[in-house]
């Protein structure tokens, strides 16, 4: 019974439920493969598992420090200046999170301001605008350029203006699998020296970076790690995105503000998990390797599908890769999504979706993070069509 339906005036009126959830629903109802949500169906370490559980009997399951398990963060610190060669303090410049779209969320609610303006790169992934919106700030969108997914530097620099709160940015990128490259950190880096905008780097799939290619970490320039909140995410880089656990780094005084929101939207994070991934991180080896085991995955999946329709740009990064379908159909993004999951039993991700205007390009994003016997069964299927 709706007593007061006046006082129910949407926030987010044009979002409805994420396509995500929308197409694994639909692959759930046709018995379809799911290559549509960033999942792998294959297990999480039985080792990091094992660490769980122990530190859930030895009593590790009440609140953790509200910044994080000291330990983690030592560890994350330890990670961080191997792999990039920056400096974070674990006391004052690293925040455990509850996954890292918390940590945007989180960034965006901290430093966005009724009508601050905030540029993204569409297509997105889908948690930026909608964040971005719920807290006052106006989307300012720069379109990347096909067929490589690249930034227009020359456009961004006319977006900006005195209103221009944030930038954001993700490499490697998701939906589209492309990376950015030093040049482009050079352009960003002039674009923002001796400005107040803040850059918000989603960087969750850091370690999954191909053919011999390295991830350009804004933690690796300094002139824009004084003025980035660099998110991450040990769901991607453990295989267990259940856990919702990652982490954010900044400098001090971006971080003390970033807490004051944390403490307030989700306090902290899982304590037992925290735990064993602390241990866990006690061995590089554990996250040093990424790139190749999920790079023969793209392999076997693309080689799988040579002999069908679909046309496409090998991805760089992340475990995602893009079917350009246009050989096949002219039909919409969604409406060919939907008809193969029915039709096909194979669900895949229009990325129209990552974009807050209508975009339809023929393509789709699919799910490389499976086992070999999915992605086989899945490739025999995408070669009929």
């Amino acid at each position: 019974m709706n007593l007061f339906p006046e006082a129910v005036i949407s926030k987010l009126p044009q979002t409805g439920t994420s396509v995500f959830a929308v197409m694994t629903q639909l692959a759930r109802e046709h018995q379809a493969i799911n290559l549509s949500q960033g999942f792998p169906d294959f297990p999480v370490s039985e080792k990091l598992i094992e660490l769980v559980a122990f530190h859930m009997r030895k009593g590790h399951n009440q609140y953790a420090p509200m910044p994080g398990l000291p330990l983690l963060r030592e560890r994350i610190a330890e990670k961080t200046q191997a792999l990039y060669g920056a400096v974070y303090h674990p006391e004052t410049e690293i925040t455990v999170t509850a996954g890292a779209t918390q940590a945007i969320f989180t960034a965006i609610c901290t430093f966005v301001r009724e009508e601050d303006e905030v540029i993204v790169f569409e297509p997105a992934y889908d948690s930026y605008v909608p964040a971005i919106k719920l807290n006052g700030g106006v989307p300012i969108v720069s379109q990347l350029k096909l067929p490589d997914y690249s930034i227009n530097w020359n456009e961004v620099k006319k977006l900006l203006s005195s209103r221009t709160k944030m930038i954001i940015i993700n490499s490697p990128h998701n939906p589209s699998g492309s990376i950015l490259s030093a040049t482009d950190m050079a352009e960003l880096e002039k674009l923002t020296r001796n400005t107040g905008i803040i850059i918000l780097s989603d960087e969750v799939y850091e370690h999954i970076i191909f053919d011999g290619k390295k991830h350009e970490s804004v933690c690796s320039y300094p002139g824009l790690a004084e003025r980035s909140l660099v998110t991450c995410s040990f769901g991607k880089t453990f295989h267990a995105t259940g856990w919702k656990t990652g982490y954010c780094l900044a400098p001090e005084n971006l971080m003390k503000e970033f807490r004051k929101s944390h403490q307030f939207i989700v306090f902290c994070s899982n304590t037992p998990v925290q735990h064993a991934l602390a241990d866990f991180l006690g061995d590089a080896s554990n996250y040093h390797g990424l790139g190749e085991f999920f790079q023969q995955k793209r392999d076997f999946f693309l080689k799988a599908i040579k002999g069908s329709r679909f046309e496409w740009i090998p991805a760089a990064g992340t475990y995602f890769q893009l079917l350009n379908y246009n050989k096949i159909s002219q039909e919409d993004e969604m409406d060919f999504a939907q008809r193969l999951t029915r039709e096909h039993k194979v669900a895949g991700v229009p990325t129209s979706s990552f974009y807050s205007k209508t975009a339809n390009n023929g393509m789709l994003r699919f799910c490389f993070a499976k086992s070999e016997e999915t992605l086989e069964k899945a490739a025999e299927i995408l070669c009929k069509i």
